[in-house]
């Protein structure tokens, strides 16, 4: 991974002070953290680039290639960033996801100062229904990157979105609570991500006949999800598949060429809800 090269010089010391178990565990930290500060990084100069919104257009359809056998259309992506955030930590993966044959592509942004994960979610209903409107599909596939993914799946669980969501994938979402950075309480948004919260306890609830497939990407090394498993989907209603992702943190999810091909997979493969339950896939991107 190139953007790990800094950390190379620390490598011999790590694994001079360290047990051999130990030394790897800390090796692999090393190389997601200076990962994760490089994105970062990154994402700081092109924040200022997704404040606005996007555009809303109807893209025009790629030109028909008579050699080729026709595909299924595949539905529009809604893309939907994490907390104080925005649509520009998703440049890459649209761009990915362009490249291999995802036309109909588009960013919400809610505002920072958003205080419920409901009002948030009402706000994605609308919007998926606009796009609908304006493509002629009667359903969407969503990616929700940490908070945007429990924004969808209230969304998809508590306000009928099951029609509307064919797959939501959510990557490093808190979908039973993170205990991470105590004084953020302060935020009441970051009230509703703790353990326990009400708006967690109403997805904890029965939804019996849920259409939407869900598919979680956790990473092993993600420093915002305390405990890690906080960030896969246990719900015995859901028909959810979760992926552990090894070797990257929380910022290189909706970032990491890896992922973004784990993701687009997800969209393209149709499960049933007990092919999705036995399936246990596994991810490494070290």
């Amino acid at each position: 991974m190139k953007v790990t090269g800094a950390a190379l010089p620390f490598l011999p010391l790590c694994r001079r002070l360290l047990p051999s178990r130990l030394a790897g565990l800390s090796v692999a930290l090393l190389k997601a953290t200076a990962l994760e500060i490089a994105i970062l990084a990154g994402h700081l100069l092109l924040y200022p680039s997704g404040i606005a919104q996007e555009r809303r257009t109807t893209p025009a359809l790629p030109a028909q290639d008579t050699a080729q056998l026709p595909t299924e259309t595949k539905p529009p992506v809604v893309l939907l960033h994490g907390f104080i955030d925005n649509r520009s930590v998703f440049v890459l993966l649209r761009r990915s996801l362009a490249q291999h044959g995802r036309h109909q592509v588009e960013s919400l942004n809610y505002s920072p100062l958003t205080c419920d994960i409901r009002t948030a979610a009402e706000l994605l209903g609308r919007h998926i229904e606009g796009i609908c409107e304006r493509t002629g599909s009667s359903q969407v596939d969503i990616v929700g990157h940490s908070l945007g993914g429990l924004i969808a799946r209230y969304y998809v669980q508590r306000l009928g979105g099951d029609l509307r969501v064919r797959t939501l994938v959510t990557l490093g979402t808190p979908h039973s609570g993170t205990r991470v950075v105590p004084l953020a309480n302060a935020h009441p948004i970051v009230r509703q991500m703790r353990p326990g919260s009400p708006v967690l306890d109403e997805l904890a609830r029965p939804a019996p006949g849920c259409r939407t497939h869900f598919v979680s990407f956790w990473s092993d090394l993600d420093h915002l999800m305390d405990p890690l498993e906080t960030a896969c989907i246990d719900h015995p209603d859901l028909m959810a598949q979760n992926v552990r992702v090894s070797g990257i943190g929380h910022l290189a999810l909706p970032v990491h060429p890896a992922v973004a091909t784990g993701i687009r997979q997800a969209l393209d493969t149709a499960r049933t809800g007990a092919e999705a339950a036995a399936q246990a896939d596994g991810l490494t991107v070290a």
